[in-house]
C-alpha cells in the first residue's frame, strides 16, 4: 500500500477520510489563521489612543513659561479689577432703594423699551440682509459686507453725528421726512431706537450670516424642486435651521443696544423720560449722586453676565 492509499483520521471523528495527495518536493500548507476583530490589531489601536491620550494630559500637564505667565496674569488682573472694585464700593444696603427710586426706574424702564424695539428692528431688516450676504453674489459684496460691520469699529459719536448729518431736520433724508410727514427723529424716543438698531445690527447680521454660511443649502434647493417658492422655502426651511444663530444674534445686538451711550447722546439728547436711557443716567448720576451711578452700573454688569452665560454653550465652549 502506498501513503496516498492510507487514510487519516476525520477530525469529526466520524470515520476516515482520504488525505489529499501532495506532489513531490512541496511541503503541504496549513490553513490561514484568521485574525477577529477583537485582535491584535484593535489592541494596537487601544494601546495608541491611550498614548495619545497620555501625551495630551503630558503637555497639558507642562509648566507655563514664566514670560507668558507673568503677563497673562497682569492682563487677567488689569480685567478684573474694575469689576471688582465696582462690587466692592457697591451701596449693597442702599441698593434696593437706588433702583426702586423714580428716576432710576424710568431710566431702566426706557432702557428695556428702546433695546428691545432696537433689537425687534433689527430682525425685521438684519436677518434679509445676512441672507442677502450669504446666499447670494452679486457685484460688491464685498465691500457691502465691509459696509455693514462699519459701525462695529466706528466710534459711536461719528454713528451718532452721521445719523443726525442724514436724519436731522436739515439732514440728506430727514429734511424730507419733515417737509413732506412732519417727522422729526433726533431727540426723540424713536431716535433712540434708530440709534441703538445703527450700533447693535451688525452684531446680529454678522452672527446670522455665519450660521447661514455654515447651513446646507441643498435643503433649499430641495423644496424648491417640490414646488416650494424661494420664500417659502426660506420661511419653511431655512429659518428653522438658523434659529439658534437669530437667537444669539438678536441676544448680543439687545446687550449691545442697552449699553449704547455715544450714538444715543449725540442723535436722541439727553432728556429724562424721554431719550435718557440706563447709560445716560449713568454718566448723569457719576456727577450728582455716585451710589445711584453705581446701582445702574451693577443693572448693567448683571445684564452682560447673563449675555454672556446664555452664550457659553454657542462660542465658549472649548472642544
Amino acid at each position: 500500500m502506498t501513503d496516498q492509499d492510507q487514510a487519516t483520521p476525520d477530525p469529526a471523528g466520524s470515520g476516515t477520510s482520504p488525505s489529499r495527495p501532495t506532489e513531490p518536493g512541496r511541503t503541504p500548507t496549513t490553513p490561514a489563521t484568521v485574525t477577529p476583530r477583537s485582535g491584535p490589531r484593535r489592541r494596537g489601536a487601544d494601546r495608541a489612543g491611550k498614548g495619545h491620550d497620555a501625551s495630551r494630559r503630558h503637555r497639558r500637564g507642562r509648566g507655563v513659561p514664566l514670560p507668558l505667565l507673568l503677563p497673562a496674569l497682569a492682563g487677567l488682573a488689569f480685567l478684573l479689577l474694575p469689576l471688582v472694585a465696582l462690587l466692592v464700593r457697591a451701596p449693597w444696603r442702599s441698593l434696593p432703594d437706588q433702583l426702586t427710586s423714580a428716576d432710576v426706574w424710568q431710566a431702566l424702564r426706557l432702557s428695556l423699551l428702546c433695546a428691545t424695539s432696537a433689537t425687534a428692528l433689527s430682525l425685521v431688516i438684519g436677518v434679509p440682509l445676512a441672507w442677502l450676504l450669504a446666499r447670494t453674489d452679486f457685484p460688491g459684496r464685498g465691500l457691502v459686507r465691509a459696509l455693514v460691520t462699519l459701525p462695529l469699529v466706528l466710534p459711536p459719536v461719528v454713528g451718532g453725528v452721521a445719523l443726525l448729518l442724514a436724519l436731522g431736520r436739515n439732514g440728506v433724508v430727514g429734511q424730507w421726512l419733515d417737509a413732506w410727514f412732519g417727522i422729526t427723529l433726533p431727540f426723540t424716543t424713536t431716535g433712540v431706537v434708530l440709534a441703538e438698531t445703527f450700533v447693535a445690527m451688525p452684531f446680529l447680521v454678522i452672527s446670522v450670516e455665519g450660521t447661514l454660511r455654515a447651513a446646507d443649502p441643498r435643503y433649499e434647493e430641495a423644496a424648491t424642486t417640490l414646488g416650494a417658492s424661494r420664500f417659502t422655502a426660506f420661511r419653511r426651511v431655512t429659518l428653522p435651521l438658523i434659529a439658534p444663530g437669530i437667537a444669539a444674534g438678536s441676544v448680543l445686538a439687545w446687550a449691545r443696544a442697552l449699553g449704547e451711550f455715544g450714538a444715543t447722546i449725540t442723535f436722541a439728547g439727553n432728556f429724562p423720560g424721554r431719550t435718557q436711557t440706563m447709560p445716560l443716567a449713568v454718566y448723569l448720576a457719576l456727577q450728582n449722586d455716585p451710589a445711584a451711578a453705581i446701582a445702574l452700573s451693577l443693572v448693567l454688569l448683571a445684564v452682560s453676565i447673563a449675555v454672556l452665560a446664555g452664550l457659553r454653550d454657542r462660542w465658549m465652549t472649548t472642544s
